[in-house]
């Protein structure tokens, strides 16, 4: 009974204190995210347990984001209100978070026009509609995948659970699977936040509330170009997939190479997108060389069926060319309420391109002076590496030699996203764009000549892993050669 009694006095101090938190001050303002959140967590949870599942959240990653970043872009539309546990009617209905509400705390920190009425962020409404578009682009991939099924659970996690006690793995999937990861996701609406309120008001122009700046449109446009090359490279994964598995049902009835390889590029065909095209069946006579192949179109063959992993594409200069897109577009969603707080004329540059990019030291101190600001694309990067290198160790267990030399010779996550940049620079050419701060990128442009699409930077997209270049600089050509034939099938 004492026991009992201890517990009991334990558990209530700790909620007393959970919810003192919640009406603090620095909290009160994010009560309607932290609502959602804990609803959600605790909704993924419960069906993780029901479903024996833990891939309950996963699905919530194309749309909670979006979510968020909805509630701070469009609270001229919602209704004041209290959060459940600092207002009067606590009932249990209120836990449900259905209808967003303003807080008086969000309230007290939103612009108002002169009617009293809370004035929109055209940045804010900016970024919705960039991360509604990347929202259509991860939930298609998503719904390709088969991932929407209640039944389907990532791989990782069937590997995870016979790697720990059961125990154990359910103190993950409560503290890690579901909790971490959706504050993580509600930590995305962050930059909405940041345009909304009074960080922006060094910018207001004379004309408007939040005028758009130069650097929000350079943004936006590698913005796209960033999804655009993650839709590319997702999709050049599926084609190839898509052949992998073709190849090898076709290869069991026919035993034919040639045969099968018919077959299965027939497949990848069906399902492939433009800037994903599989080579034409023609090239299992006759290779292409490696040298030749470019960064929209993947190499489909026997040899790379059999391999197991795409290693052509964009997929040829990065392990993860998807993944470094993701972050990229994170940490550009951050970037734009960040350089934002710097004012308009943070781009005080001669017209593109007669002079060299530059930004001054004191702006860039000042950009990155407030590291709050990019708090969650730097958790989502943690998350990403050490998922990622999980990922890579289980696909290592499957194709031992191969996927080695692979790590070899292509960096995990490369400089891929710097193919983002060429709409922002088109974009930015055609708004009259003052210049671009991004050095490396010129430097990709430049060496890449020609067909610009398809040889942008070759060679720094190849060196950019510290890893992969030293491997390049101090191994010997035999070597070289010996470690290439195994991930791109030739010497």
């Amino acid at each position: 009974m004492l026991n009992l009694a201890l517990n009991s006095t334990l558990l209530a101090l700790t909620m007393d204190s959970v919810i003192s938190l919640l009406k603090s001050p620095v909290v009160a303002p994010f009560a309607y995210p932290i609502h959602l959140c804990l609803f959600s967590t605790f909704a993924t949870y419960i069906l993780s347990i029901l479903t024996s599942n833990v891939s309950q959240v996963d699905r919530l990653w194309t749309f909670l984001p979006t979510i968020y970043t909805a509630y701070f872009a469009l609270t001229p539309y919602w209704s004041k209100a209290e959060a459940p546990w600092a207002a009067e009617d606590g009932s249990l209905l209120r836990w449900i978070p259905l209808n967003p509400y303003v807080p008086a705390a969000l309230d007290a920190q939103l612009p108002h026009s002169l009617t009293g009425e809370v004035a929109h962020s055209p940045r804010a409404l900016m970024l919705l509609t960039l991360v509604t578009i990347w929202m259509f682009r991860l939930s298609y991939n998503t719904y390709r995948r088969g991932l929407f099924s209640l039944t389907d659970e990532d791989y990782r996690w069937a590997v995870l659970r016979k790697q720990l006690p059961v125990w154990f793995f359910q103190v993950v999937n409560l503290t890690f699977i579901a909790a971490t990861q959706n504050v993580l996701l509600m930590g995305l609406g962050w930059p909405a936040y940041l345009a909304v309120t009074d960080g922006n008001k060094a910018v207001q122009a004379p004309t408007g509330l939040y005028a758009l700046t130069t650097a929000d449109f350079f943004l936006a446009w590698w913005a796209l170009g960033i999804l655009l090359v993650e839709f590319t490279s997702d999709n050049q994964q599926f084609v190839y997939q898509t052949y992998k598995y073709a190849f090898q049902d076709a290869y069991k009835k026919s035993k034919s190479d040639e045969e099968a390889h018919n077959q299965a590029i027939s497949a990848a065909k069906a399902v492939a997108w433009p800037m994903a095209s599989p080579s034409p069946s023609s090239l299992l006579a006759s290779s292409q060389p490696v040298s030749e192949w470019t960064l929209t179109s993947i190499h489909l063959s026997p040899a790379s069926a059999r391999r197991g992993f795409l290693t052509s594409g964009l997929w040829r200069f990065s392990r993860h060319p998807n993944f470094a897109c993701e972050q990229t577009f994170w940490w550009l969603m951050c970037s734009i309420p960040a350089f934002a707080e710097l004012g308009p004329d943070v781009f005080k540059l001669k017209p593109f391109p007669s002079s060299p990019p530059f930004i001054s030291l004191d702006t860039l101190r000042s950009l990155f002076g407030s590291s709050y600001a990019f708090a969650p694309c730097l958790a989502l990067t943690i998350l990403f590496v050490s998922s990622t290198a999980y990922t890579e160790d289980i696909t290592r267990s499957k194709y031992t030699v191969a996927y080695e030399a692979y790590r070899k010779r292509v960096s995990m996550f490369g400089n891929v996203p710097l193919l983002g940049l060429i709409p922002a620079i088109i974009g930015g050419c055609a708004i009259k764009l003052p210049g671009t701060v991004f050095l490396p990128a010129l430097i990709a442009l430049r060496m890449g000549g020609g067909g610009m699409i398809e040889n942008v930077g070759r060679g720094v997209l190849e060196a950019v892993n510290a890893k992969a270049l030293w491997f390049w600089l101090t191994t010997k050509e035999t070597k070289k050669k010996e470690v290439e034939k195994l991930v791109w099938g030739e010497s």
